[in-house]
């Protein structure tokens, strides 16, 4: 997140992102300026991010538990999704989504409610790139984390990254 944090545009939106557990430490070296702690309220976070957007800004919002998406797909599906197309190009908003399936294993199980995972239902909703960390890899290599979040600072399309909270 250092690294994206370095882009003039970058602004950081989610709850914990502020407070509590800085995503999972992932904002903590990240200046108070960059983050919006918002309330508990998915689809308000994915409307703020659009927002954001479509005034230049580059928003990351986080999801610190990806079955509470689940809240965030009308803005996600029905603006976020469309609004290029809908606006016949005119409007073309970049999100970096980063999601994260709450951890399985002990001691980081989280509930039944903290770690579905929704990926391939998403994927089948949305234009746009869903990548989940890890995914097709038997060897999950940290390295690959901060490749594909180079990688989707440097396309022009929005991006759902998903990660999973038992391989940190």
């Amino acid at each position: 997140m250092e690294m994206i944090a370095e882009n003039p545009k970058a602004i950081f939106l989610g709850y914990n992102v502020k407070y509590g557990s800085k995503g999972d430490g992932a904002y903590v070296n990240i200046p108070d300026c960059k983050l919006i702690e918002t309330p508990v309220a998915e689809n308000l976070m994915m409307g703020m991010a659009i927002g954001l957007s479509l005034e230049g800004y580059l928003p990351i919002v986080y999801y610190e538990r990806f079955d509470f998406i689940l809240n965030a797909l009308d803005a996600m599906v029905n603006h976020l999704d469309k609004i290029e197309k809908m606006s016949k190009g005119e409007f073309k908003p970049k999100v970096i989504i980063r999601a994260v399936v709450g951890g399985k294993e002990k001691p980081f199980f989280t509930g039944l409610t903290h770690v579905q995972d929704f990926t391939e239902v998403i994927r089948g909703m949305l234009d746009f790139q869903v990548w989940k960390i890890g995914e097709n890899w038997e060897n999950y290599d940290p390295k690959f984390t901060v490749e594909l979040y180079k990688k989707a600072l440097n396309i022009e399309e929005s991006v759902l990254i998903i990660e999973e909270k038992d391989k940190y």
